[in-house]
């Protein structure tokens, strides 16, 4: 059944260097979503891609002693290399420094400029060369670039500028008559409080001051500024023409259904780019989502530091699909995520090992061992008398599909996939409830057996027929050793519609023989022996980045020219006082602003298999997300009590120096989460 089109786009990767890992979750996500549509019968069209043009390239290129072409070939290789690597399905990758692109960003720019949307003036202000954005005084944070907290520079130049309120009252409108048109909503009313209520100022569109972007065909001075560039890559790759001679991909597939990008550049995507398609007279995507950041547990991945998780690093340790789920399960609907060494074999041992991996391999095992690999349906459904376990289980399965369906369709993938395990949750369940290895020992209840098995069967092809989309491979091996082919989502949207439990029970073939030789889809494994494997993978790339282990006082003898805080002493304690005291690291989750506090900061905190909210009044020496992915030190068994009307369940650990400025105490080298302070 073909339900339609969907075009989903990501944003594209910039091309000034290799991709990390919080990078390549854009473009799993995006695959996951894609792969899904698809085998819910939608016609999909899945675009990504890489933005070539920009000051940055150039610079880099000429650091690096090559032409700017070279350089962005080098590295748009390397991210479509990453993005296969990935297992992702797109269809079409797009360059900005293709031809087609190039010529259509030169015909808009032209048809803009020729219709009184651009005109030519002069820019003086605030540059911002990473992010290649003007700024004004009030925009900076803290004196630096509001996007990136990085310098900026005073600049003036001749440019050519759009004149973005002509068209701010039509796009708020659209906004508010499309509620679901920029989601989350929180991004919503960000863009709208901060940028587009308070007015908008005209945007720069063009440069002078490199030459590394697309000519201004009749102004030869100036490049077209890379955001008009970069953005209209979502027409341009499947067929847009400026002078109305669009292809026919282009009349099927536009407007896209979904562009899926990053937070931070939610602006560019949710303004800027609706502006101009309203002056090309083009209709507006669907939907855009602003996704989280996936952010590295133990700090910010710095290439300087020499401790940047690479998709290759994961997939090396972990495998493809192992680092698919794990990036897609992590991350929350609207909070960054925190991705983790520790975390990753706790997932990969937990989830993947324990509750699929054994599943399968249990279920396929006692096949061969009570019924020589032939899995019989000897009995169908709960009205031709099975037990009240089998309803249960039943009911599970019916239901799970509708779950995801609804779940994706709020773009909750996370969710989604806790749906599909709890299914594989249900069914280890059933096991310990049935106990196939007691009904093996009493002749009398073969069918029952049989019939167990069967069951188990069926809710495996169930789940991992649900799980393809985003554990491809998984779900491949699954059917190969289950020697069944995987259900289309069709059979499973019948079977939930009719809640028919006769029909659920026979979608596995009955008497398809299993694998005699199950293959261990996950291994378990080891904590200490990852760690070791990373730590010297860090250390390797620190070594090779330059940067040492000296600290702010390593020149000085201990205790020279050192300042210290005298304190007045308590009374002392005994032994038995401190033992009262549980101290553990705790990794932070997430960490935000106390409304209407000067003070005070909100955490989630994880200590060992739990979380926990603790207020902390170190606001005014951290911002939240300096915090987030850091190894604390926590006060566990406090009493909890309320603070500012919210409960605090411990206490972070903080020193003080003589002026009363606070710094966090962190474990001086990698500790698990959970680990026991003494």
């Amino acid at each position: 059944m073909n339900k339609g089109k969907y075009y989903i786009t990501t944003a594209i990767a910039y091309t000034s260097g290799t991709p990390h890992i919080g990078n390549s979750y854009e473009i799993v996500l995006a695959d996951s979503i894609a792969r899904f549509k698809r085998k819910d019968g939608y016609d999909v069209f899945f675009q990504t891609g890489t933005d070539e043009h920009g000051q940055k390239i150039e610079l880099k290129a000429q650091e690096t002693g090559v032409t700017p072409k070279a350089y962005v070939d080098k590295v748009a290789g390397e991210i479509r290399r990453i993005c296969d690597a990935l297992n992702t399905s797109y269809d079409k990758f797009i360059r900005t420094t293709d031809d087609f692109h190039e010529k259509q960003v030169q015909k808009i720019f032209k048809k803009l400029y020729e219709q009184g949307d651009i005109y030519k003036g002069a820019y003086e202000g605030l540059y911002c060369t990473p992010c290649e954005s003007f700024w004004t005084e009030s925009q900076l944070v803290d004196g630096k670039c509001p996007d990136c907290g990085r310098e900026v520079k005073p600049a003036k130049e001749e440019a050519y500028f759009f004149k973005m309120s002509k068209y701010a009252d039509k796009l708020i409108a659209h906004i508010n008559e499309h509620p679901e048109f920029i989601q989350p909503v929180s991004r919503k009313n960000e863009m709208m409080n901060n940028f587009l209520l308070p007015g908008l100022q005209d945007l720069c569109v063009s440069r002078t001051s490199f030459t590394w972007g697309v000519p201004v065909d009749f102004d030869n001075k100036h490049v077209v500024y890379v955001w008009l560039d970069a953005l209209t890559n979502y027409i341009t790759g499947i067929g847009y023409d400026a002078d109305g001679a669009s292809a026919e991909q282009y009349k099927k597939l536009w407007p896209a259904d979904l562009h899926l990008i990053g937070k931070d550049i939610i602006r560019f995507h949710t303004i800027y780019w609706p502006i101009f398609l309203m002056a090309l007279g083009e209709p507006l995507p669907k939907q855009i989502f602003g996704h989280p950041w996936l952010l590295q547990g133990d700090g910010k991945m710095s290439k300087s530091k020499g401790n940047v998780i690479y998709a290759d690093d994961l997939i090396e340790c972990f495998g493809v699909d192992a680092v698919r789920y794990f990036v897609l399960h992590e991350m929350p609907f609207e909070n960054d995520g925190v991705i983790t060494w520790d975390l990753m074999v706790e997932r990969m041992n937990s989830d993947l090992a324990n509750t699929l991996g054994n599943l399968v391999n249990r279920t396929i095992s006692m096949s061969n061992k009570y019924f020589g690999g032939t899995v019989e349906n000897t009995k169908t459904g709960v009205d031709a008398g099975a037990e009240d376990v089998d309803a249960d289980l039943f009911r599970v399965l019916t239901d799970t599909y509708s779950r995801v369906i609804k779940k994706m369709d709020d773009l909750r993938v996370a969710d989604a996939i806790t749906e599909i395990f709890a299914l594989f949750k249900r069914s280890n369940k059933y096991i310990d409830e049935t106990m196939p290895w007691a009904l093996a020992k009493d002749e009398t209840k073969k069918d029952r057996l049989a019939t167990v098995l069967y069951n188990l069967s069926n809710a495996i092809m169930v789940g991992a027929s649900l799980l393809e989309p985003f554990m491809p491979e998984t779900a491949k091996r699954i059917s190969e050793q289950m020697n069944a082919p995987l259900l289309d989502f069709a059979v499973l949207e019948k079977c939930a519609a009719d809640q028919d439990t006769a029909t659920v029970s026979t979608l596995y073939p009955s008497g398809t023989q299993v694998t005699q030789t199950p293959e261990i889809l996950f291994a378990r494994q080891d904590l200490a022996e990852v760690t070791e494997k990373v730590e010297a993978m860090f250390a390797e790339r620190k070594q090779a980045a330059g940067v040492g282990e000296t600290t702010e006082n390593a020149d000085a003898a201990p205790g020279m020219d050192e300042k210290f805080v005298e304190l007045e002493p308590k009374a002392e304690i005994t032994y038995d006082d401190f033992d009262k005291c549980q101290f553990q690291v705790g990794l932070v989750l997430s960490c935000e602003e106390v409304p209407k506090s000067k003070k005070l900061l909100k955490f989630k905190i994880q200590v060992g298999g739990g979380t926990r909210q603790i207020l902390s009044g170190i606001k005014q020496y951290y911002k939240p997300e300096e915090l987030i992915g850091k190894r604390v030190m926590v006060l566990v068994n406090l009493k909890p009590r309320e603070i500012a009307g919210q409960m605090s369940e411990g206490m972070i650990l903080s020193a003080a120096d003589e002026e009363g400025n606070l710094a966090v105490m962190t474990p001086e080298r990698f500790m698990p989460s959970g680990a026991e302070i003494c």
